[in-house]
């Protein structure tokens, strides 16, 4: 058992990474949106060969376009919006509002599964929602908010839109995509992602540091990180695994101070711990 906690906790780890990369990516001059491109196509050929090996390539044809639609919503979605939430709003206040995530899917399950709202879960959605007041009001994190210290309503959104994508994550597999391996979906949903982001970027040459921290997110933060996630999975439950992965926002909190400066004031700070109580409410109640 405890070899799955020290896996879980390695995945939510190198997930914290993600933020504090992208930020070394668009120092050395790539765009987010050309940083996420990488990211998906880096990581599609690593998926490619592991479905290849598992010998499951294969997509009903009716499920196409549900996997199409994964790739647009949550690939381009999510991958996206949330290295814009990164250079709107620093590291630490994108991973954070990406935990907004399990009140989304509760909202969601509720509007699109017709699954049941518990109070706890009502109380979580709530509890979600002074978070997000509280980081907002706490002006996020310095030197990432607008002039003078300001609210950065952009990176709130951004960040917001980011949990909420990834939210949809769980409804896409629930309703549609539960039939297949990680692999199969990933290797047909990821260049549909990648393919929607080239409107909003140009190829362009960029120094080594560049690629270095796209391969990184691509090899560690998104294969990798999976991968680790889904063999602890198989050693301990999916409750104690979620709540072990809300080691991510601290990881990407302490990488961004330790490497930007970035900080919340004591608003931010109380605003981000009532988001992480929520998660753990939210899987505290689903798995009751």
């Amino acid at each position: 058992m405890f070899a799955g906690y020290a896996l879980v906790a390695a995945a939510a780890l190198l997930w914290g990474f993600i933020g504090p990369l992208s930020k070394f990516a668009f120092q050395a001059g790539m765009s987010p949106l050309e940083v996420a491109f990488w990211r998906a196509m880096m990581a599609w050929v690593l998926y490619a060969v592991h479905a290849w090996r598992l010998s499951r390539m294969k997509v009903d044809a009716c499920d196409l376009p549900w996997v199409a639609g994964f790739g647009v919503v949550c690939i381009f979605g999510l991958f996206a919006s949330y290295v814009l939430a990164v250079r709107a709003g620093g590291a630490a206040l994108a991973s954070v509002l990406l935990y907004t995530a399990p009140a989304w899917v509760a909202l969601l399950a509720w509007k699109i599964l017709k699954e049941r709202l518990t109070p706890v879960t009502v109380a979580a959605v709530a509890v979600t929602i002074l978070g997000v007041a509280g980081v907002s009001l706490g002006d996020g994190a310095n030197g990432a908010a607008g002039a003078g210290g300001s609210m950065n309503l952009a990176a709130i959104a951004l960040g917001l839109l980011s949990g909420i994508t990834y939210a949809l994550y769980y409804i896409f597999g629930k309703a549609f995509l539960n039939r297949y391996a990680t692999p199969t979906v990933f290797l047909y949903a990821l260049p549909v992602g990648g393919a929607c982001m080239l409107p909003f970027f140009s190829f362009e040459p960029h120094p080594l540091s560049a690629w270095a921290a796209c391969v990184a997110l691509a090899v560690c933060c998104t294969y990798g990180a999976y991968s680790l996630y889904y063999a602890g999975l198989r050693r301990i439950e999916a409750s104690r695994a979620a709540v072990i992965a809300t080691l991510e926002p601290v990881v990407s909190a302490l990488l961004a101070f330790s490497f930007f400066g970035e900080r919340f004031t004591a608003l931010g700070y109380a605003g981000s711990a009532l988001i992480l109580t929520a998660v753990i409410m939210t899987i505290v109640a689903a798995r009751r």
